[in-house]
């Protein structure tokens, strides 16, 4: 085990700063316990590790085990927002005025893994959540290996050359089409040369994504938000967050992608983290429609 202390410049919240992680409460990679720390267990590029994050005091403290722990310590701080400035942020609507006066301490994780993120990205593409969810358990369940250390029950994803080779009966048993399940294996064909997005700036990492087919702005900008800390990745082509937007803005219920633009377009710069402070207040518009249908392709 290898351990390292990072204190934060002023309010720091954990939870909301990590929490965008996990993929659903289930994930066998990134857990969050009763305590309020956080458990992490990732692919890193000197192997699997684990990672432990507590707070207290006015200290992150974190714990780190396997292969990749000293590369996990190393970029602890990055992870949890240090790289991120707050300050670049200045509310112009009195909603998110007050979302950001109430939640001080929320920073912009980065991860700087991009796998990690596209993955679990992609399997969230035009399903519902619980799916996506489910998908993502099941293959770590079944594909993944146990994470180093202490942590109970996780699971580190694949490398790239095991998700390529993962037969078409598995995805099917995991509720995944051929359609997504063909974009991942693209995507872990070239991984070497997703990876280094993690280093680009927010258009030229989009561009290196997008490259893969299967890809678009939506898949994109949910991977750099934790890959990248992207602070200005809007996701757009999303069912829900231009009507969320529109709807905690101006009280009209149906808003698009380009009335969320213009919404935003005040926030240049901090898009993404504008879209993260309105959707911290909860207030979404009435629904209206029936919930998306769950679809399972396991029983065909």
């Amino acid at each position: 085990m290898a351990t390292r202390t990072w204190v934060p410049s002023g309010p720091y919240d954990l939870g909301r700063t990590l929490g965008v992680l996990a993929r659903g409460p289930g994930d066998p990679a990134c857990q969050v316990a009763p305590d309020g720390s956080v458990w992490r267990a990732s692919r890193t590029p000197d192997g699997p590790g684990t990672l432990h994050v507590s707070a207290r005091g006015g200290e992150v403290h974190a714990e780190a085990w396997g292969p990749g722990a000293d590369w996990l310590l190393d970029h602890l701080p990055a992870l949890l927002g240090g790289t991120d400035d707050p300050g670049a942020f200045t509310p112009r609507h009195r909603l998110v005025h007050q979302a950001h006066r109430r939640n001080p301490g929320l920073r912009l994780a980065r991860t700087g893994l991009v796998l990690e993120s596209l993955i679990p990205s992609i399997l969230e593409q035009k399903v519902t959540s619980d799916e996506a969810y489910r998908a993502w358990r099941l293959l770590l369940q079944r594909h993944g290996e146990p994470a180093p250390g202490p942590a109970p029950r996780m699971r580190v994803m694949p490398d790239p050359r095991g998700w390529a080779l993962l037969p078409s009966w598995e995805w099917h048993r995991a509720g995944v089409d051929g359609k997504r399940s063909a974009t991942i294996v693209r995507a872990a064909r070239v991984a070497a040369r997703l990876e280094e997005a993690a280093t680009m700036d927010e258009r030229s990492a989009a561009a290196r994504l997008q490259a893969v087919p299967g890809i678009g702005p939506w898949t994109a900008a949910e991977t750099l938000q934790r890959s990248n800390g992207a602070s200005d990745a809007v996701t757009l082509g999303d069912l829900h967050l231009p009507k969320i937007v529109g709807y905690a803005l101006t009280g009209r219920r149906d808003g698009d992608d380009a009335e969320m633009l213009d919404l935003l377009s005040p926030y240049a710069g901090q898009r993404h983290r504008a879209c993260r402070l309105i959707l911290l207040t909860g207030v979404t518009p009435p629904r209206r429609v029936p919930r998306f249908s769950v679809n399972d392709i396991r029983a065909i």
